[in-house]
């Protein structure tokens, strides 16, 4: 090796050493020792005091929400359910601040505020770089204003003709039972959650829908929960010749097997030879997605599809507003026990019978073990009536029982005093105006049936446990307190008089207050609206 290449080794490492440990200066702000090699005469701390990396990010934005179907605006143009402080609502926040790609953002969170004060408030973390070769960390807020609007799908909703399927549910019975049953399990399921408008006709309720699948999917619910069958059509409204596209409306009409729970009803021989050589002569005990039929004389269960149902359809003997009241004079139960039944021998006579003739009627029940002397029970007098069936006349006359009991009747003080109460969907859609003039006699002998259905409906979840449990009930903050007892005094100094009211069995069903929900579990946005104008 020459000395020329020596001396160039030399140089190269005496700049590697001066490279390595550097000039050290002072900071032209705090006066801190910094290393002076950056060319940077101000310190870590005073360059992110001085320096500010989020220039360009606003620290006010507005983000748009609806407050009919509580969706916020995700940009351009899609609506998305968001609850406070998700981490949905933050994408949305993040997405509408402009200048935030400059950055590496390190970490966001939720600032509390009040939900009426239609504010939003978003801690960000993010980290840039300042000068070359220095990256540094800055933490700012964020504060966005809730503007309160309207969606389009819920714009179209308050106008005509919007509607892109519909959903007709109907069932050929005198009365609403099966569908006060029905609205519960929507509301229940909250399963109503993407109509536009429902509207109660006089044989059922239609349901309204924007988009085709919404509609498919209320038919999807109500094939699990009732026994139905429906048929589809659509029409057209529109067509482009250019593109070939069209558009249609659907209409889905959902027909509900014309049985309900405690109807009297006639199988065909055929169909009751397949339900396990069942009797004809039965009654309807259950309805799902299937009906349920027992034999009250056996005991005996069979359950009916809709399928099977259709391909040959009957109707129902007679139903509950053909029932007569019975009171009961002797009970001998047999060995038989199914469940909560117990088959027994129960001797009855009718009400009406009693203190005018001596007629009694033995026959064989399954109320078995709730019946006492005493008692009054609800049923059919098949005895006395006249049925125009050709199932029923086909029957042998020696096999078909006089009185088929049904349920027991209590007596139960007056309506008001339930301390449980339903939420209603016609009045959430306020599709049923109560101040409406019901001047019309049909008016309002429709308004009295209405009543009467949804009282007998009422006393139907107090007796059936196994219902309830499908059906969400509430506490009722308007009924009235408990009376206090004859010859106490109240809370004025005043002697309790006694009051002579309608007395109550000691056996009448009761719903416990620990089956009972609060209205305040379920409040959501709509219960507490964003809005402070």
């Amino acid at each position: 090796m020459d000395f020329n290449q020596l001396q160039y080794q030399q140089q190269q490492q005496q700049q590697q050493m001066l490279h390595n440990h550097g000039s050290t200066v002072l900071c032209c702000n705090c006066g801190t020792p910094i290393d002076g090699s950056n060319g940077v005469a101000l310190c870590h701390d005073c360059i992110k005091l001085t320096v500010d990396i989020t220039e360009g990010i606003p620290r006010e934005a507005n983000i748009s929400f609806c407050r009919n179907c509580e969706r916020f605006l995700q940009p351009p143009g899609s609506w998305i359910k968001a609850d406070l402080e998700s981490r949905e609502l933050l994408a949305i926040c993040l997405r509408r601040l402009k200048g935030l790609t400059k950055v590496r953002l390190v970490d966001a969170s939720f600032i509390w505020t009040e939900p009426h004060s239609r504010r939003i408030r978003v801690k960000l973390t993010v980290q840039g770089e300042a000068m070359a070769n220095m990256i540094i960390q800055q933490t700012f807020e964020v504060e966005y204003i809730v503007i309160a609007m309207q969606c389009p799908d819920c714009a179209k909703s308050y106008t005509t003709h919007t509607w892109r399927a519909a959903v007709q549910i109907r069932q050929k019975v005198p009365h609403k039972r099966t569908f006060l049953y029905l609205e519960q399990l929507i509301l229940k399921h909250n399963a109503h959650v993407d109509t536009i408008s429902i509207s109660e006709s006089k044989d059922g309720l239609d349901f309204y829908y924007a988009q085709k699948n919404h509609a498919v999917k209320m038919i999807d619910f109500l094939n699990t929960v009732v026994p139905i069958k429906y048929k589809k059509s659509e029409e057209l409204i529109s067509q482009d010749t250019h593109t070939g596209s069209s558009t249609y409306k659907f209409s889905y009409s959902v027909e509900i097997v014309p049985i309900c729970r405690d109807d009297l009803v006639v199988l065909p021989k055929k169909l009751a030879k397949s339900m396990g050589d069942i009797s004809q002569f039965v009654l309807c005990s259950k309805i799902s997605n299937t009906v349920q039929f027992i034999d009250p004389s056996t005991l005996q269960i069979a359950d009916l599809t809709p399928s099977v149902y259709w391909r040959h359809p009957f109707s129902s003997l007679a139903d509950v507003s053909q029932m007569v009241e019975f009171i009961v004079l002797d009970v001998d139960p047999t060995a038989i026990v199914k469940g909560k039944r117990v088959l027994a021998d129960i001797t009855v006579a009718r009400a009406s019978d009693l203190g005018v003739n001596d007629q009694v009627y033995y026959i064989r029940s399954h109320l078995g073990a709730i019946c006492h002397a005493g008692d009054s029970v609800m049923g059919y007098f098949v005895g006395n009536s006249n049925y125009n069936s050709d199932l029923f006349d086909a029957l042998n006359v020696d096999y078909i029982p006089d009185v088929v009991l049904v349920k027991k009747n209590y007596r139960r003080k007056s309506k008001k005093n339930r301390k449980w109460k339903l939420k209603r969907m016609a009045r959430e859609h306020k599709d049923i105006d109560a101040s409406e003039d019901y001047s019309s006699r049909a008016q309002k002998q429709e308004m009295e049936r209405a009543e009467k259905d949804y009282e007998l409906f009422l006393q139907e979840l107090e007796e059936d446990e196994e219902l309830r449990q499908n059906i969400n009930l509430y506490k009722n903050a308007n009924a009235p307190p408990a009376a206090l007892a004859p010859g106490t005094v109240d809370q004025f100094g005043n002697l309790v008089s006694p009051i002579e009211e309608e007395e109550e069995d000691d056996d009448a069903p009761e719903i416990n207050i620990d089956e009972l929900l609060d209205e305040l579990d379920d409040m959501t946005l709509e219960d507490t609206p964003m809005d402070m104008e």
